[in-house]
C-alpha cells in the first residue's frame, strides 16, 4: 500500500508528524477494505486551487474543503501485477482550519477528518441521501475513533 502526501500549499506548515498521522490512518481505511496493494494520493492545497479545481471538475466556483478524484470505479482492480490506483484526494488547509475552529477541534482532527471522508468517496460511499449519509459518517466516525489520543 502506498499514500503519496503532496503539500502544495504553504499557508499552514504541515509538520512530518502530522503527514505521518495522516499516512496511517490512510492505510488503516484502506486496509479495512482490503486495499492492500493500492496507491492513493493525497494533496493539500490553497483556497484558490481547490476553487479551480471544484469549478472545473464540478461545475460549482467557490472553494470546498475535500475533493476526491477516483482513477477507477469501486470494486474494479487494476490487471496484473501493478498496485490499484485508487485516486486522489485533495484537501484544502485554510478551509480545514476554518472548519477546525466552527467545529471546536484541532487543526489535526479536521485535516484527519477530510482524509477519512475524502477516501470514503473514493471507496464508493457517498451523502446523497439519509441512509447513505448516515452510514458514511458512522464509517468516519469509526475510523477517528480508532485514532488515538495523540493523533487528535
Amino acid at each position: 500500500m502506498t499514500v503519496i502526501i503532496n503539500n502544495r500549499q504553504r499557508r499552514v506548515k504541515i509538520e512530518k508528524e502530522l503527514e505521518e498521522a495522516l499516512t496511517r490512518l490512510a492505510e488503516r481505511v484502506l486496509g479495512a477494505h482490503g486495499k492492500d496493494r493500492t496507491e492513493v494520493g493525497l494533496t493539500l492545497v490553497g483556497e484558490e486551487k481547490i476553487q479551480q479545481l471544484n469549478r472545473d471538475y464540478r461545475g460549482i466556483d467557490a472553494p470546498t474543503d475535500v475533493l476526491s478524484f477516483p482513477m477507477q470505479e469501486p470494486g474494479e482492480t487494476q490487471a496484473g501485477g501493478e498496485p490499484d490506483l485508487l485516486g486522489d484526494v485533495v484537501i484544502c488547509v485554510p478551509r480545514a482550519l476554518v472548519q477546525a475552529r466552527e467545529f471546536g477541534h484541532s487543526f489535526r482532527r479536521e485535516l484527519l477528518y477530510l482524509t477519512v471522508h475524502g477516501l470514503l468517496h473514493l471507496l464508493g460511499y457517498d451523502h446523497e441521501n439519509e441512509t447513505e449519509k448516515r452510514k458514511m459518517r458512522e464509517k468516519e466516525e469509526a475510523f477517528l475513533s480508532g485514532v488515538n489520543g495523540n493523533e487528535e
